[in-house]
């Protein structure tokens, strides 16, 4: 394996690390901005630094179709195209094929489907999906897998799982070993325990550098996720890195911490952030409302961002409504910066042995809510 993956500490299931790639150094637990088409939304490559993020995602459903992988490649990979010098993980397109194609069809050999740009037919087979993500030079790279919505029926959830194991043999067959990068698999099963476990002991046979729980957060309850974390996780190996796909809320964020997970992605902050949805430690605001309309405080007096820092609510609540661009901007960094805060609290929690602490002040915080201006 050329991922190094070191714990430095644990508290419960909770771990702290450091996961070195051939483009920097990841602590964890972390949180992965979704960067989907070689950008993340309203916000510049510096601005997400900023925030914090060490490691971004792109997705190789989406550079495929525009402005396709060879073209990325000939202008010198993802990392330069999009002035990104640290690690990117790419998702396998698995997932956007399930949720934004037309007309796809599965079968043992790959998938075939309909672009959502331009209607024209596609095949993505496991070999095709780790060719596209090494000519993005993806520093981690995603198996393809077949994801299932919820709530399906054990035996659909059975069929895509052992379909998923079998094209990971492909993909691993296929990926090119190159120190510093890597190739993680995803488990899948849907909420059955026995299914999951199923999963996971097929990929273990199979290896990679790091384990996904994949097939969550598409329709199922917080219960229900934690429920399937907690079959899961404990089947995976201690040293390789934990990744939850596509999740999540920041009470997410920390039952899954506690129960073991590494890594995480999901488009909320900046999709949030680009409607007027800001998270704060005392919960949402939604700044588009009348009431913050001369309202001088900042979102959130503790938060370091640029918006925090050189804005009053009154302010933002005009840029939304006005919508201007900048308020898309200001609002999307507020929210990364919270979710990178976040998980330093928590790596920070973790390394003290007080993470079941810090998670009842993130509790009691976001039940106060937030408060009228006097």
């Amino acid at each position: 394996m050329t991922l190094r993956f070191s714990v430095s500490a644990t508290d419960g299931a909770a771990r702290q690390a450091k996961l070195e790639t051939a483009h920097g150094v990841i602590d964890t637990p972390t949180f992965m901005p979704v960067g989907t088409a070689a950008t993340v939304k309203a916000m510049t490559p510096e601005a997400v630094r900023e925030t914090g993020a060490q490691i971004i995602l792109g997705n190789t459903y989406h550079l495929m179709l525009r402005p396709t992988a060879e073209r990325v490649a000939k202008l010198g990979g993802l990392h330069k195209f999009m002035n990104w010098p640290g690690p990117i993980l790419t998702d396998s397109g698995g997932f956007q094929v399930m949720s934004l194609s037309q007309l796809n069809k599965v079968t043992e050999q790959g998938v075939t489907f309909q672009s959502h740009i331009d209607g024209a037919r596609h095949e993505l087979t496991p070999e095709r999906s780790i060719e596209i993500q090494h000519l993005l030079d993806a520093t981690i790279t995603m198996q393809l897998d077949e994801c299932v919505k919820l709530p399906a029926t054990e035996k659909r959830a059975a069929e895509a799982m052992r379909l998923s194991i079998r094209w990971a043999e492909r993909c691993k067959t296929a990926f090119r070993q190159r120190e510093g990068y890597g190739l993680f698999g995803i488990v899948q099963g849907g909420t059955n325990a026995a299914l999951r476990e199923e999963s996971a002991n097929g990929l273990l046979g199979i290896g990679f550098d790091g384990y996904a729980v994949g097939g969550l957060a598409v329709g199922e309850t917080q219960e229900e996720m934690f429920a399937t974390l907690d079959v899961t996780v404990p089947h995976l190996p201690a040293d390789r890195p934990r990744y939850l796909m596509g999740v999540g809320k920041p009470s997410d964020l920390v039952g899954a911490v506690m129960r073991g997970i590494d890594m995480f992605d999901c488009v909320m902050p900046t999709r949030s952030g680009r409607t007027g949805q800001a998270f704060t430690r005392r919960g949402s605001i939604n700044i588009r409302n009348a009431r913050h309309a001369e309202d001088p405080r900042p979102l959130d007096e503790h938060c370091r961002c640029p918006a925090c820092r050189s804005y009053s609510r009154a302010y933002l609540h005009h840029l939304v409504r006005s919508d201007e661009i900048l308020g898309a901007m200001l609002m999307t960094q507020h929210n990364l910066t919270y979710y990178q805060d976040l998980m330093i609290g928590m790596r920070a929690a973790i390394a003290e042995g007080r993470l079941q602490a810090f998670a009842a002040d993130f509790q009691a915080g976001q039940a106060l809510g937030d408060i009228e201006p006097l």
